[in-house]
């Protein structure tokens, strides 16, 4: 026994110098750094890049050099015009007779000369970590690698997939700009800086998302909006920690001060028009890459009824559409639930020809006036859904001819009575008078709490659902800005711009809640 632990103990041991093992270094493939030995720095760029088909490599030698050098980039995203005119060419010239430059100066400052020298394109930057360059390369920049450096260089040949600019299709006016944001976040600042020459007018450019890393803008007027409120803005977008922001709405839900309310407190918008007179206003609009919808913060009640239409005609008109749009707003969220108290408490509050009709009508219905309303609700909002998912030439014509015959259908059967297809039809056209889409889905939402509250306590419950609503909205605030304002807290300035739009002549001052540093505008 004690034979084969010694033959062991001796076998384990080196026999020789050779043997010995040598102390461990960290393989430069592990570090990442880039280390000027062509054929390791491009197995590992490969090895990093393994799982990427779209990947084009393309080996080549510095004009007649005889330097090795290597360029990397994604077959769709990289403009392979720009790759093959300014970057190929110039790099398998015989530049070194044309430029007078020694080939042997060549191995140690290859990538600043060709920078400064031989690249004809704009965009070029180092890096030394190969870290560094896959994001870039996978978005759609050209990496060139050079036998001998350290560095390898980034070029800027990001192809954007883009569509032509368009009028915003969920704002549409009659008199206004016919120009709508895209998903390009480089389109979408253009659109404000064409806008008109305004120094002013200042961009903040983050990056959110853990895996998916997308570019968001925070702008703003630099000399109007309050410091305060950008600051909390560009606070809140710096704590967005997900994995992708798919779009806005992503953004808002993070960014918003109570995710419990039923209002929004974001305002979004297609419309550069819209985005201007509200940076103008000293609010902040953020811009993120690859939506179209930009949004605008802090954000009013009111400002969800208004159109940029308002501005543009004469303060007459405006105030008078301004005024039927919140009788629209009223009607959408209390419509049916004032009809439900009346007939099923209230009946005496009613004309007596007007009762004797509606009794009349409603002869035969088997269900309350709850369940017809719901019924019919429900109807209305499955159509309208529908509407909007099917095919745009056939959407439209499904949602009115399937609202007629169901509606017809279900007084024919004696489901409901006819006074009840009124009220749920006049509710319905009267919520698509809300220029906003989101404030819209907020008042068909709280219709239902209402018409609950209705069947329940009649008129009496209508009236304390209301002020419950209201108290809400009075404690709401959009960073830092009441929701209800300038209703609560009341200032009589901004009453100007709120139910009635008074002559652009008398709105010499931007609206007080901003707290702007500058607040003349005229």
């Amino acid at each position: 026994m004690r034979w084969w632990k010694s033959k062991t103990r001796r076998m384990t041991q080196p026999s020789n110098k050779r043997d010995t093992p040598k102390e461990e270094v960290p393989s430069l493939e592990s570090t990442g750094y880039f280390t000027g030995d062509f054929n390791h720095d491009l197995k590992m760029v490969k090895t990093a890049m393994e799982n990427n088909s779209d990947v084009n490599f393309r080996q080549f030698n510095l004009g007649r050099t005889g330097i090795s050098a290597a360029i990397m980039f994604i077959d769709a995203l990289s403009d392979k015009d720009l790759i093959d005119k300014h970057i190929m060419r110039s790099l398998m010239a015989d530049f070194a007779e044309e430029y007078k430059i020694d080939p042997s100066s060549l191995n140690n400052n290859a990538p600043e000369l060709i920078k400064k020298q031989i690249l004809s394109i704009s965009e070029v930057s180092a890096v030394k970590h190969v870290g560094e360059v896959v994001p870039e390369v996978l978005m759609g920049s050209t990496m060139l690698l050079i036998d001998g450096s350290a560095e390898v260089l980034l070029l800027g040949t990001i192809k954007k997939n883009t569509r032509s600019i368009e009028e915003p299709v969920s704002e549409a006016l009659v008199r206004g700009a016919r120009v709508g944001f895209t998903e390009t976040l480089g389109t979408n600042t253009a659109l404000l800086r064409q806008h008109g020459k305004n120094q002013s007018l200042s961009m903040s450019q983050f990056q959110v998302g853990k895996r998916v890393v997308k570019n968001l803008v925070v702008a703003y007027i630099k000399d109007v909006a309050e410091p305060g409120l950008v600051e909390e803005v560009k606070k809140r977008v710096k704590r967005i920690n997900i994995d992708d922001v798919l779009e806005s709405g992503y953004v808002e839900q993070l960014i918003e001060d109570n995710y419990l309310s039923p209002f929004p407190q974001v305002q979004s918008t297609e419309r550069p028009d819209r985005v201007m007179s509200a940076l103008m206003e000293g609010r902040v609009a953020i811009l993120l890459d690859g939506t179209p919808f930009v949004l605008i913060v802090p954000v009013t009640f009111s400002m969800l009824l208004q159109s940029p239409e308002d501005y543009y005609e004469r303060w007459l008109p405006s105030s008078l559409i301004r005024i039927l749009r919140v009788g629209a707003a009223v009607i959408s969220l209390l419509g049916p639930a004032l009809y439900i108290s009346f007939i099923s408490f209230h009946p005496g509050l009613i004309p007596s020809e007007l009762a004797i009709s509606i009794t009349g009508t409603r002869v035969g219905v088997p269900f309350p006036s709850l369940i017809e309303a719901l019924i019919m609700e429900v109807a209305i909002e499955i159509l309208r859904e529908a509407g909007l998912r099917l095919p745009k030439p056939i959407g439209p014509a499904m949602g009115i001819v399937g609202g007629i015959i169901i509606g017809e259908a279900a007084v024919q059967a004696g489901i409901v009575s006819p006074i009840m297809v009124i009220v749920v039809a006049v509710t319905a056209i009267s919520s698509f008078a809300i220029p906003q889409y989101s404030a819209g889905i907020s008042l068909r939402m709280l219709r239902f709490a209402a018409m609950f509250c209705a069947a329940v306590f009649g008129l009496y419950g209508v009236i304390m659902f209301f002020l419950m609503l209201a108290s809400h909205a009075v404690k709401l605030k959009s960073f830092g800005v009441p929701y209800a304002s300038p209703a609560v807290p009341y200032r009589l300035g901004d009453w100007k711009d709120f139910i009635v739009r008074m002559p652009i002549l008398m709105m010499k001052k931007r609206p007080k809640m901003m707290k702007t540093d500058d607040s003349t505008r005229q």
